[in-house]
């Protein structure tokens, strides 16, 4: 009986062993999981050991292998630790394609820097991460870690498949909770792989093929599988917590890290009752304070306090003159509750991408904080850490998306301000004059509001060198430009951007013998079309909505005659509208007229296709041209 024993046990190392080692020969990779894929996560082995509300363990092996250069940056060797993380174990070792061993990396020689960007004043933050180089590829990196944790407000989720272009071999995850807290998890799209649950909390994935990115995709997240976890009771930095739903969430933010930090001086204070005495409406001495902010403050990341969730003193950010957004939307609202202007402290994902708070799943989330103001039905939300933001201007990043505000009876899960789509409306005005040559010269004038506001006032900052090249790269159809005046007027009380600017072109139109071709659409041409894909794989969205209104007057030489114009286009689906004309004024006017809508929407990958050919009719027809010919 011992001996039979004593066989099993040797058969299962020499299994486990073999096993191992084939993890380590990129030649044994399947073919179907190298398709689309940059790297190969081999095995990804997780285990949360939850021992109490304040304490728990997480043990990971990984190996991958990485097929091209594209891959280095898929490795995940990287560890975040500061006082409350305790790195117990980080080890690397670093094979061949052939599985020979080529570098063995320990604790001590994984390289340690701060955890946070370089612009951070105070951080105790700090990440350990691998730096190899390779000579060739490919080559297999196997990782182990173990970390102790005193604060369990961060629980790693998992993500058995890591990004685009990379493929998943095996990969497991499992949680063992001796702690009596209640444990919430909560599994994301996982019907549509192959997940396999074995346990209470024990999950184990196979052969999941690399996903290649596609444009107009949706966010990775919203289609790729993914496994939260959050405690019900927590500790972050030892300070307990209640986390059962998004309102016990929010009051815990409001009574531990929000309510004691915004005493003021009370000199501060009798200046912004001074300053907002003749105003007679909320908004109006909300508009006053947050030009009090903008002018005496400005923007330092700082990550120190409860996990850099706790805001700084407002009394430290009037003395010192700066602040993380945590810091500056909290000291604006200590100003406003000195002048009895209601506002909410607000937890949000910051971003081009829309990304909300999983109204769902109360846990630790967001990257940003914005301030909210009650307003009749809606909120205004206001933006602290921009010097030059409009008031009540959050578009292209912290709009249209799921938000936590923090009120003192609890957490509320609201929706920031969706910019509609006509209201992203860009106007384009041009007075053009064509000579007999093909030369023109033109006076064009640009009007941006909602979302097109944001995306043309940083022309502003450019120096004039910069903005002279900027105007030669936007209306990059005309050859030959001169950039001859520049004008901006930045309304921020009626949130419109206004680009005056004169230019002239030798050549613009091609003249051959006694006739002269010539596009009208100059100033606001569409040149990009969306990649075509043989097999679409991914749904799409139009995120954001617009529209651009354009009209030209062109005066034509007097030696020269209409012999054709462009047809009009009309063209409307459910992707948007697009209309174009040109109309003859008289024997030497012409009025050119576009109008472009898209549609912000959620389409399927089978109605890809019919899209791209919009963009392409678009295209085509903005490149339109009409012809003139000598009366001599």
């Amino acid at each position: 009986m011992q001996i039979k024993t004593s066989l099993s046990i040797a058969f299962i190392l020499i299994f486990l062993t073999t096993y191992s080692q084939e993890k380590l020969l990129a030649l044994t990779i399947d073919e179907g999981l190298k398709e689309n894929a940059n790297a190969v996560v081999r095995l990804d082995d997780n285990l949360i050991e939850v021992k109490a509300h304040n304490r728990f363990t997480y043990t990971n092996k990984r190996i991958i292998t990485i097929l091209n250069k594209a891959g280095n940056s898929d490795i995940g060797a990287a560890v975040h630790y500061d006082d409350n993380i305790n790195i117990r174990k980080l080890e690397a070792v670093i094979y061949n394609a052939f599985g020979k061993e080529i570098k063995k990396i320990k604790k001590k020689d994984f390289e340690d820097v701060s955890a946070v960007p370089g612009g951070t004043l105070y951080s105790d933050s700090r990440m350990k991460y691998l730096s190899y180089t390779p000579i060739n590829y490919p080559y297999t990196v196997v990782m182990e870690k173990e970390i102790e944790y005193k604060s369990t407000a961060f629980i790693p989720g998992w993500r058995p498949v890591v990004g685009f272009y990379v493929s998943t071999e095996n990969a497991s995850y499992k949680i063992v909770n001796t702690s009596g807290v209640d444990l919430k998890v909560k599994t994301t799209n996982f019907e549509n792989y192959d997940i396999e649950k074995i346990g209470e909390h024990d999950y184990l994935a196979k052969n999941m093929k690399a996903m290649k990115g596609e444009a107009y995709a949706p966010a990775f997240k919203s289609y790729a599988p993914f496994l939260r976890v959050a405690l019900a009771k927590f500790t972050m930095e030892g300070v307990d917590g209640v986390n059962t739903n998004w309102s016990d969430f929010g009051k815990w933010m409001n009574d531990e890290l929000v309510a004691d930090t915004q005493e003021l001086p009370e000199a501060v204070k009798d200046e912004v009752k001074s300053l907002t005495a003749n105003e007679t409406t909320d908004i109006e001495k909300a508009k006053l304070i947050y030009k009090y902010v903008q002018d005496k403050t400005r923007y330092i990341s700082v990550q120190v306090g409860i996990g850099g969730w706790k805001p700084m003193l407002a009394s430290d950010v009037d003395r010192l003159g700066y602040g993380d957004c945590k810091a500056l939307t909290n000291y604006t609202k200590a100003l406003l509750d000195e002048v009895n202007v209601e506002s909410y402290y607000t937890v949000v994902y910051g971003g081009n991408n829309l990304r909300s708070i999983d109204k769902e799943f109360s846990a630790i989330e967001g990257n940003h904080v914005i301030l909210a103001i009650p307003n009749e039905k809606d909120y205004v939300w206001l933006e602290c850490t921009s010097q030059t933001s409009p008031f009540g201007y959050n578009a292209n990043f912290t709009d249209d998306r799921d938000a936590l505000v923090i009120t003192p009876e609890g957490g509320k899960i609201i929706h920031t301000k969706v910019y509609e789509t006509k209201g992203n409306l860009q106007t384009t005005n041009a007075n053009v004059k064509l000579d007999e040559h093909g030369d023109i010269s033109a006076q064009v004038q640009i009007e941006s509001k909602g979302t097109q506001y944001g995306h043309y006032t940083r022309i502003e900052d450019e120096d004039e060198k910069g903005k002279r090249l900027y105007y030669k790269e936007y209306f990059d159809n005309i050859n030959n430009l001169e950039v001859l005046a520049i004008a901006f007027d930045n309304n921020k009380d009626d949130i419109i951007f206004t680009e005056n600017v004169e230019v002239a072109a030798s050549k613009y139109a091609s003249k051959g013998g006694n006739r002269i071709l010539f596009a009208p659409n100059m100033f606001n041409r569409e040149t990009y079309v969306p990649p075509r894909y043989k097999n679409r794989k991914m749904d799409f969205e139009i995120d954001r909505g617009y529209m651009d209104v354009d009209e030209y007057e062109i005066a034509l030489p007097e030696t020269m005659e209409i012999e054709a114009l462009m047809t009009p286009v009309s063209i409307n689906n459910e992707f948007g509208e697009y209309t174009a004309s040109i109309e003859k004024k008289s024997d030497n006017l012409l009025v050119y007229k576009r109008t472009l809508i898209m549609n912000k929407g959620q389409y399927k990958k089978e109605d890809y296709s019919k899209f791209r050919d919009f963009h392409l009719k678009i295209v085509k027809h903005d490149k339109s041209k009409i012809a003139l010919k000598s009366t001599n």
